[in-house]
């Protein structure tokens, strides 16, 4: 088979473009394989699937039968032995949906496109218990500079705190070794270390290069006209600093 790799119990598929993983391959290589290289290539959901709907905190993860379940990794349910597992620099999202790998100790998902940390936590946590090593790099859902210049070391350490309490038994997440502080750390506040999003809010006025926008009346936005007027101020303060002294009048300075 073109582009097929086999060395001992190590088989790599890499840069195929391949959709989905090829039916031969798992019938030639599942019974033996223990680590499956399948980077760089185009997997990712099916147009047919849906995404696993979230209440509350914990993601309740659909429970897809085989005609619905994510057609680019069916083929995993072939691989009954693996220990191993690089998806890097696909097209996966937060629809990934794995079959139970019970021995799979090593999963690298980088450059991927997940944005949903807890559900898929909460996946990984089900259907591979023996998970030692997980790397998110290059994902939405691990925040570093690699896929923003706004997230700092604090917003790592937050969400190292997080996938710990929820994957207590990794030993290696990403780039870095687990030390026994970050465990602690993970099993006293881990809970709390989940990045709430920011909801959009409807009353938000967006802003176009025809309409400017300007917080005074639009009695007083001529330039020649300079008669006095009376408003509403639509700006809010949002910042983290109290404007409180605003209201202070000069006989109490």
């Amino acid at each position: 088979m073109a582009g097929l790799v086999v060395s001992g119990t190590q088989v790599s598929y890499i840069g195929q473009d391949c959709r989905e993983i090829p039916e031969h391959l798992g019938r030639d290589c599942g019974h033996f394989a223990k680590r499956l290289d399948l980077s760089f290539n185009l997997l990712r959901l099916s147009t047919g699937g849906k995404a696993r709907p979230c209440a509350g905190r914990r993601c309740e993860h659909q429970r897809l039968g085989r005609e619905s379940l994510t057609k680019s990794l069916e083929g995993l349910s072939a691989f009954g032995s693996l220990e191993e597992l690089i998806l890097d620099n696909n097209l996966l999202g937060n629809d990934l949906v794995l079959p139970g790998l019970p021995r799979l100790h090593t999963l690298t998902l980088n450059k991927n496109q997940i944005s949903d940390l807890e559900c898929l936590l909460d996946h990984l946590a089900e259907v591979t218990p023996a998970l030692e090593y997980l790397s998110l790099l290059g994902n939405v859902a691990c925040p570093n500079e690699l896929v923003s210049l706004e997230k700092d070391e604090e917003d790592y350490k937050r969400y190292r705190c997080f996938v710990l309490h929820k994957l207590p038994n990794l030993k290696f997440l990403d780039a870095r070794k687990v030390t026994r502080q970050e465990r602690e750390e993970a099993l006293l506040r881990g809970s709390f270390m989940k990045v709430v999003k920011p909801k959009a809010s409807s009353d938000r006025v967006t802003a176009s290069p025809e309409n400017h926008y300007t917080p005074l009346p639009a009695a007083s936005r001529d330039l020649t006209n300079h008669r006095g007027v009376l408003g509403k101020c639509r700006y809010v303060y949002y910042g983290k600093n109290s404007e409180g002294n605003r209201f202070i009048r000069d006989d109490q300075l």
